[in-house]
């Protein structure tokens, strides 16, 4: 398919965008987290309740958050003042490390991470449409991941000689280039009709289901709501069980295990997201989401084998595999079941705040093993959950690639 110069420009720019976004869309992550304890004495429970403002607006905000995407047109807008509200709330911890202050900054930082995914996932639609969705979505991931990765080495290199307080600078300066990148897409480049699910150029029908009915109606969107949030409940909490397991046994290297895990799994990541934008066209999408759960699966069990750093840090690029394909081609599966409804961003907020639900209850879950059985009881019930979504989304989930879906979608009819 050819393209014109403005649509060039702006994957460009998306590339640049997926890149630098990483550290703005993770925050401070866990490191805002070394930095509150180690710098200002604040305590786990402490954190634990600030920190909770922002899970609970950020889970409750996705639908909401997306229907406003689907209607607004200045997506460039919406996505440039996102950014500067998460550098501006991140900041704004360094400056006023207070309860409250921390408290609300969550919450804000929540509500433009949420808006800032789901606008880029609606530009990328608009600008190079449904037919070249697959590999743009999973482009975008695979340079996601690089860019994660990047980071994480940038604060394992300066950390030691600027202290932690290093990630709020490399936070602001990647906040600049995502600005930048955004404003060099052009603004003609991406047509709004695609980028909410409808054909090009057209207009919403006079007369739409409205969203919430057109969900519950849909089979292959519940199908995909539920099992994601079963790969959610096993995936969450593996990686914390895991660096529990990790401080409890060698507390002295817990950390540099925690940052070469993360690195794995980024590099992991990579690779898959990158071999789904080029075969889930041809393969379809269900026989990477099997893999996904297989994958799941199989790690749980394998955490249980050993727990010495060389073979947890190999295990963990399993987990490369399962959030590889969910990040490249969750919002693909969902352009495919929403084609011609117009509620495409609106229904990513709606599935994501499903698996959002899972992946809170995969805490309690695990704890709860932890605390009556142990560790290895805990990773084995976390691998029953995945190879449980598993076998539920062999049956009920529809493949949903080029060759099934038609111009009017699940949510369309």
């Amino acid at each position: 398919m050819h393209r014109n110069p403005q649509q060039q420009r702006a994957e460009r720019a998306l590339d640049v965008l997926s890149f630098v976004l990483a550290d703005v869309r993770y925050g401070l992550g866990p490191y805002g987290i070394v930095y509150l304890i180690g710098v200002h004495g604040w305590t786990e429970s402490g954190i634990a309740l600030a920190f909770s403002f922002g899970s609970v607006a950020g889970l409750v905000s996705q639908a909401p958050i997306g229907a406003m995407v689907d209607r607004v047109r200045a997506k460039r807008a919406l996505a440039a003042g996102a950014l500067l509200l998460v550098a501006a709330t991140c900041l704004s911890v360094l400056l006023a490390p207070g309860f409250w202050p921390v408290a609300a900054a969550g919450v804000a930082g929540a509500l433009a991470n949420s808006t800032l995914g789901t606008t880029v996932a609606a530009i990328s639609l608009g600008v190079v449409g449904p037919e070249r969705f697959a590999p743009r979505a999973a482009r975008n991931e695979a340079y996601f991941h690089a860019g994660s990765a990047a980071v994480n080495l940038a604060v394992l290199a300066l950390a030691p000689f600027f202290g932690i307080a290093v990630v709020f600078w490399l936070l602001a300066g990647a906040a600049g280039l995502s600005l930048v990148a955004v404003l060099a897409i052009p603004a003609n480049a991406i047509d709004h009709s695609v980028a909410r699910g409808l054909g090009p150029g057209a207009a919403l029908p006079v007369e739409r289901t409205p969203l919430l009915p057109s969900l519950v109606a849909s089979p292959g969107i519940l199908a995909f709501a539920g099992c994601g949030a079963l790969f959610h409940m096993a995936n969450a909490s593996m990686l914390a069980l895991v660096m529990q397991r990790a401080a409890q046994s060698d507390p002295e290297n817990a950390v540099v295990l925690a940052a070469a895990a993360m690195i794995v799994a980024q590099a992991a990541m990579i690779a898959t997201a990158m071999l789904a934008g080029v075969r889930a066209n041809a393969w379809g999408r269900r026989p990477f989401f099997l893999a996904a759960f297989a994958a799941l699966a199989l790690r749980g069990v394998l955490y249980t084998l050993s727990d010495q750093p060389g073979w947890t840090i190999a295990v963990q690029l399993l987990d490369g595999v399962g959030v590889g394909v969910f990040g490249a081609l969750f919002p693909v599966i969902i352009a495919d079941l929403t084609r011609g409804s117009g509620h495409f961003n609106a229904t990513q907020g709606a599935v994501g705040t499903v698996h959002a639900i899972g992946g809170l209850a995969g805490g309690p879950i695990s704890a709860a093993c932890v605390v009556w059985a142990g560790y290895d009881a805990a990773f084995l019930a976390l691998a029953g959950i995945a190879a449980f979504g598993g076998v539920a989304f062999r049956l009920s989930m529809p493949e949903t690639g080029p060759a099934t879906v038609g111009p009017q979608a699940d949510l369309a009819e």
